[in-house]
């Protein structure tokens, strides 16, 4: 063959090629089979030339006898567990150092690395009652008193679970934004054990929900130094771990052990309040203590000992996920249902319900498998707020009803006032309703938000799903009216209450859907609203915009709201904290459903100006987001501060209530900014006395007049000819007393000081008509 003929090398290599894949056709198994063998037989050779490494600072097989002569501890450390009560009087120092994981192996140089590495302990809490606070705090002053002894130890610090923002420490860990290059953070949680719904529920799905992210890495916590758990629990009605003591503690403790690598820095402590609570607590502590001593000396976890490390002794975390937790829940399933605070209160309470009929299925409103609706899950329902338990105490003691299972009503300080002639709220300005026609409440208690200015600072139920028994909207509608009447006859004998008012109270007119919780989360929530306005009674809806579907779904109300607490994605976590980790775009999405029913019912945004969080430099950021949901009013209202120490540990103190002329120089801004942007609103109304200010679109300026407030019969007109009608067609002429700039006070009423004295009176006399000039204070402001 003549090589240099054109197209010759093409036929030979085709050829080749041809041969080739029929001789792999024809051996392909013979061939991959042989190349497995090949490499596993490498590997084995490889693996039986390097040594096995032996540390040197591993105990003797004698030590390791001795330290295993008290079978009750080695059986408990083995798996991580540290009993309540349990001696260690026979036991090596080193024995605190039990750990179940990994164990760091030492490298060249560390010693000189661990002299200038420090810790810094960080002590977590979660409590409805007090007492792991009160126990959190005992820790950390017994860490202070070994950081005062051992430089390399910090001061710790101590968090409420209610408050922080769990992707900031239980996703990577907390940044370090010290100067300290080494600092290391070491967790301490202390968990109380309930069985309802809290915030330790939302902790423990966040754990499950950060290990199964397939964006997370498998261990995204080994950065931390260590951690370790307390548990509290009552052994009274839940004598055994299988039975739920300490259930909760003890997933957490399983579920870090996952999440940080195995760095189980001292075992689980388990504490009982009905016996010993106080003496365990003080046993783990000096335990704990020897473990940060031994881990800013050495830099690492365990010396060898069970449970540090060696795989043939620290497999339980690698088991089947949580097989213990499982055969829990099949436990307390088959008993009777339990509605009991396991951290104070011992016993059993039945909160079944009477009917006796079968339990429905667990539906979820909030996560979607598919476009055709909720998923289901098989799961027996409980109440959200059962009558023994420290959330219905809470929320009792700060004046809620509790409705059924799940809902509340309560009267606020603005139907007092309007009972007695001094003043309404803002909504009688802008809207047209005074406050003694208006019930406030909510069929549902739960909320998906942790806001920072929240009154009700974590006593109240969170979570992303609707988990909890369904209360018939009948039963919730009927006592809803029955609690708030009661509220108002316990205003009868009130020093100065109007006669004529006090009769025209108890006909409820208006209902504002809001106090604690999230209204909307009720599953039968539109069954309710018919309910309401079937008996004339007209509906203020608010929302926090982190349920779209819902929002979608909800029927028509008198005027719907949503809460635009923040202008951005960083803003909104710090200042409503969700719960939902696609909190924005369930945020935005919500603000085009509302842009695209503007023009069927009268739409809201709601601003609740936080000094400090979202009033420097956001003035545009929400501009924006009015632009892209274009509501029919804007209402910005200075925040409400409620002078606890719970709001103290939200951030929030005095010095975020802003002041009303920074309340109305913000108006002004966004006044502008709205104008730049060619869009048609302007400032129509305020109520001074309230701190809150009304941008209304010009949709709602006829003839040169603002009409903002609503004409309820003609609403209700309306809606029963069942025709098509726009928010247009049922608003009236906004009173002249509650325009821009004429303060927003009703006329009718009498302003008063503290003490109960005409306060335009009394500054008339003592200073004379002319030099009458309001105060720069903070306004008193109410939520609805």
């Amino acid at each position: 063959m003549d090589i240099g003929e054109g197209g010759a090398w093409p036929v030979v290599a085709a050829d080749y090629i041809d041969r080739a894949l029929t001789f792999w056709h024809e051996h392909r198994i013979f061939l991959a089979g042989c190349l497995v063998a090949t490499i596993i037989t490498l590997g084995v050779l490889r693996r039986q030339r390097v040594p096995k490494h032996v540390r040197q600072d591993s105990p003797s097989a004698a030590e390791k006898a001795s330290w295993l002569s008290e079978e009750k501890w080695s059986a408990e450390a083995s798996r991580g567990t540290l009993v309540a009560g349990t001696s260690r009087a026979a036991t090596k120092p080193t024995a605190a150092r039990i750990v179940a994981g990994r164990k760091p192996i030492p490298r060249a140089g560390s010693e000189t690395q661990n002299e200038e590495s420090a810790l810094q302990p960080l002590v977590f809490f979660c409590s409805l009652t007090g007492t792991a606070e009160r126990l959190s705090k005992e820790v950390a002053a017994s860490i202070e008193m070994l950081s005062q002894s051992n430089d390399s130890v910090r001061k710790p610090v101590v968090l409420d679970l209610a408050y922080v923002d769990l992707d900031d420490y239980f996703i990577s860990g907390p940044k370090n934004a010290s100067a300290e290059k080494a600092l290391k953070y070491f967790y301490i949680l202390l968990i109380p054990s309930y069985d309802i719904d809290t915030i330790i529920t939302n902790f423990l799905a966040h754990l499950d929900e950060t290990h199964n992210d397939f964006r997370i890495d498998t261990s995204p916590l080994s950065p931390l130094a260590g951690y370790s758990v307390f548990g509290i629990g009552d052994k009274e009605g839940w004598p055994s771990e299988e039975e739920g003591f300490c259930s909760h503690a003890i997933d957490t403790d399983r579920w870090l052990a996952k999440l940080t690598g195995r760095k189980r820095a001292y075992p689980l402590g388990l504490g009982d309040v009905k016996s010993n609570l106080d003496q365990c607590l003080g046993d783990w502590c000096s335990g704990l203590s020897s473990a940060l001593t031994d881990l800013t000396s050495t830099g690492y976890l365990g010396e060898g000992v069970p449970g540090s490390g060696d795989p043939e002794e620290s497999d339980v975390e690698d088991a089947a996920e949580f097989p213990d937790n499982n055969r829990r829940k099949r436990q307390k399933t088959s008993r009777k249902a339990t509605t009991t605070d396991l951290e104070d209160v011992g016993g059993r309470s039945n909160s079944n319900s009477a009917s006796g009929t079968s339990t429905p299925l667990t539906i979820d409103f909030t996560t979607y498998s598919s476009a055709n609706g909720p998923t289901t899950q098989s799961q027996a329902l409980k109440a959200m707020v059962p009558k023994e338990s420290p959330t219905y105490a809470a929320l009792t003691k700060q004046g809620y009803t509790i409705v059924g299972t799940h809902s509340g009503v309560k009267i606020c300080r603005w139907t007092k006032s309007a009972l007695r002639g001094r003043g309404s709220c803002y909504k009688n300005s802008f809207y047209g309703i005074a406050s003694h026609l208006c019930m406030e409440t909510t069929p549902s208690l739960s909320c998906s938000n942790k806001c920072v200015f929240c009154w009700r600072h974590g006593t109240n139920p969170v979570a992303t799903t609707w988990r909890w028994e369904v209360d018939d909207p009948h039963a919730i509608f009927t006592g809803a009216l029955e609690g708030h009447y009661k509220k108002i006859k316990m205003m009868r004998g009130v020093p100065g209450v109007r006669a004529e008012r006090f009769a025209e109270a108890m006909r409820v007119r208006h209902c504002a859907l809001s106090l604690v919780g999230e209204p909307i989360f009720y599953p039968r929530i539109n069954e309710f609203v018919d309910l309401l306005h079937g008996d004339r009674i007209s509906s203020f809806l608010v929302c926090n915009a982190q349920h779209p579907a819902q929002l979608r779904a909800l029927k028509r109300v008198t005027q719907l709201y949503v809460s635009i607490d923040a202008s951005n994605r960083e803003s909104l976590r710090r200042i409503d904290r969700p719960l939902h980790r696609d909190f924005w775009e369930r945020f935005v999405a919500c603000l085009d459903i509302l842009r695209e029913r503007r023009f069927e019912q009268r739409t809201v945004f709601r601003l609740t100006l936080v000094k400090g969080f979202n009033v420097e430099e956001e003035v545009e950021g929400y501009a924006d987001l009015v632009a892209r949901g274009l509501p029919c009013f804007v209402e910005i209202k200075g925040v409400t501060y409620c002078g606890t120490s719970s709001a103290a540990g939200a951030g929030l103190t005095m010095q975020n209530v802003p002041f009303y002329e920074e309340v109305v120089a913000f108006a002004e801004a966004l006044d502008r900014a709205l104008l730049k942007r060619g869009l048609a609103y302007g400032i129509a109304a305020e109520h001074a006395h309230s701190c809150c200010i009304l941008l209304a679109s010009r949709r709602f300026e006829v003839n040169g007049r603002w009409n903002t407030v609503i004409d309820y019969d003609r609403f209700f007109k309306l809606l029963e000819a069942g025709e098509d009608f726009k928010p247009e067609d049922y608003c009236s002429e906004t009173a002249e007393w509650a325009l821009w700039g004429n303060g927003g006070f009703d006329p009718r009423d009498e302003r008063v000081d503290r003490k109960g004295r005409p306060k335009e009176v009394k500054a008339k006399e003592v200073l004379g008509e002319e030099s009458v000039k309001p105060k720069k204070q903070p306004q008193a402001s109410i939520d609805f």
